[in-house]
């Protein structure tokens, strides 16, 4: 039982650490700089430690047939939270109300392309199958996982430099970890993150989730 609670204090020191003190240190010293190369860094050390580790059901990090019973709920999420992004836009912010595609219709469809790929995978690599095995011990397995999975996802957006890229991060972790635990699916997880993050950038809210807003720098436009 000791080396179990001493365990237990070393993996949440080390949860702290690693998606709260190392954020906070590339937040402090590279923001504004790419986010990609880094991400793809860790979840290519996240993969292989979940590949390597023996408790671990490889079959989670894709197990495509999870989604289908899944499609319906999760579309009527995205349904609403479409309506209340756009509404929430055109009220607030109606200058930037589906800005990049129609500016930059070229970057907007390289980024519906790309994102899935570049940013979405590897955050879910990371901060749902990694988080979920590693730090069970410390949050358990269900909804105390879910709220830590979420907290680090939401956490980690301070490097765009805004209260809104954090909040709407926070609540979009909460859902995709929820998924996740439902799952076993990081690519049903992944799915929905993809969702929502193209919907974010397609509705006027992707300058805040975009690393040269941490510098003042805009969107390209044309």
């Amino acid at each position: 039982m000791r080396i179990r609670r001493w365990r237990r204090v070393y993996l949440a020191a080390e949860y702290a650490a690693l998606f709260f003190g190392a954020t906070t240190v590339y937040n402090a010293k590279l923001r504004g700089t790419p986010p990609i190369p880094v991400l793809l860094a860790l979840a290519l050390g996240a993969n292989a430690y979940l590949r390597r580790s023996a408790g671990f059901d490889r079959a989670a990090l894709w197990r495509p047939d999870a989604l289908r019973p899944k499609a319906g709920p999760m579309a009527a999420l995205a349904g609403a939270s479409a309506l209340g992004l756009t509404g929430a836009v055109a009220a607030l912010r109606r200058e930037h109300l589906f800005e990049l595609p129609r500016r930059a219709p070229w970057l907007w469809a390289a980024v519906m392309v790309l994102y899935p790929v570049l940013s979405v995978y590897p955050q879910e690599l990371i901060y749902r199958s990694f988080l979920f095995h590693r730090y069970a011990p410390v949050f358990g397995d269900g909804l105390g996982l879910v709220a830590a999975s979420a907290a680090a996802f939401g956490y980690v957006h301070i490097v765009f430099g805004s209260w809104i890229s954090v909040v709407l991060s926070g609540a979009g972790g909460w859902i995709f970890a929820l998924r996740y635990l439902q799952t076993d699916s990081l690519f049903t997880a992944s799915a929905e993150h993809a969702v929502y993050g193209m919907m974010v950038f397609t509705v006027g809210l992707g300058q805040y989730f975009y690393h040269g807003a941490a510098n003042g720098r805009a969107l390209p436009s044309r």
